[in-house]
């Protein structure tokens, strides 16, 4: 049971460090490549192959600008694809339409930009269906969250 997140570019790094956070607090594999659906195609699509043959079973993909990159690994994949729009031009804005509006047959989940945190979190949840163990940290997590969240905010509030 593993995660292979796939990110266009070095700069793009400090976004997507926050999916390997979650991956490695619920003690997820993972495996982490920099790759580029327009400079490296060939590769890139070696490196799906390989994934596949290795037994990852979704992948996080993040992408800025044109934003091709989640799209492209869906194309070659039966795998679930999290895409995570990552803040380029336009804010980001032009980064998760490309990401969000896949063709017909070619789903792309896609998180908030520059949200790899919450990508983390659906291949957690994705995994879970398969895995009862990790389904169980899932739960204790969701419950210990819901617990701080009302410690947190049961206090007084004064303006």
């Amino acid at each position: 049971m593993s995660v292979g997140i796939v990110f266009g570019s070095k700069s793009d790094k400090e976004v997507m460090k926050n999916a390997v956070i979650v991956l490695k607090e619920f003690k997820v594999e993972y495996e982490v490549h920099i790759l580029s659906a327009h400079r490296v195609p060939e590769r890139l699509v070696e490196v799906i192959k390989e994934m596949e043959n290795r037994g990852v079973e979704c992948i996080i993909a993040g992408a800025g600008l044109a934003a091709h990159l989640p799209g492209v690994i869906a194309s070659h994949t039966v795998l679930p694809v999290i895409g995570v729009p990552i803040k380029a031009a336009i804010e980001g804005i032009d980064s998760l339409l490309s990401i969000v509006q896949m063709p017909k047959a070619i789903p792309v989940a896609t998180v908030g930009i520059n949200n790899s945190y919450n990508a983390g979190m659906l291949a957690v949840q994705i995994l879970s269906l398969k895995d009862i163990e990790l389904k169980n940290k899932l739960i204790i997590y969701r419950k210990e969250m819901k617990e701080k969240f009302i410690a947190e905010n049961e206090e007084n509030i004064e303006f």
